[in-house]
């Protein structure tokens, strides 16, 4: 599977540096939206095929929550000791980790802090979920199914969803996606306050 993704990759960049319809440009949004629309809809269908799911996840509780508070703490921790490798500020790096994945935003947050760093988080959110779509399978076959949604962060509820939910099992993208809400609602309140320390 994650030769299939690498390729789709590839295949697109290449679309996109040698033959740019002006049609598919300007609606680039619209169609990755319907196209995720419709991943997620049969994310959601399988999911409701298996009906004791959402009563095993009821059981879990608030334990549920240390997936999300481990990913965040994760996600700051490691930004925040390769800004000390590359010598940048603390709170800016840990400010980039913060995106937690979610590109469009955390660049846009710290775009009034500093354009450079704007762009070092819109980079490094997008590389994250490449990284993620490649790594899922693997972690998920190798480490555990729970874990496989850690590289993920906040696009575990929506881009990276499909592939969690096709690599593990019904449960375990429930939690995905009760993740995903929990560390997208976390980014916008997360960068502002560490890029300001």
């Amino acid at each position: 599977m994650s030769v299939r993704i690498i390729l789709s990759v590839l295949g697109g960049i290449l679309l996109g540096y040698y033959f740019s319809p002006e049609y598919i440009l300007t609606n680039t949004d619209i169609i990755i939206d319907i196209g995720l629309c419709i991943l997620l809809f049969f994310v959601g269908i399988d999911i409701g095929k298996n009906k004791e799911v959402l009563s095993r996840i009821k059981k879990m509780g608030f334990k549920i929550l240390l997936i999300p508070l481990m990913i965040i703490i994760g996600s700051i921790t490691g930004s925040m000791l390769a800004g000390l490798i590359i010598d940048l500020p603390i709170n800016e790096s840990g400010a980039v980790g913060a995106g937690l994945g979610w590109y469009t935003l955390s660049a846009m947050m710290l775009a009034n802090y500093s354009s450079e760093l704007s762009t070092l988080a819109f980079l490094t959110n997008v590389v994250r979920e490449i990284i993620a779509l490649i790594t899922i399978p693997l972690i998920a076959k190798y480490i555990g199914d729970l874990e496989s949604i850690a590289p993920a962060g906040a696009t575990a509820m929506d881009t990276a969803l499909p592939m969690i939910s096709r690599s593990t099992n019904p449960k375990t993208a429930i939690i995905s996606f009760i993740t995903g809400v929990i560390l997208s609602t976390s980014v916008p309140i997360l960068v502002p306050i560490i890029i300001n320390i």
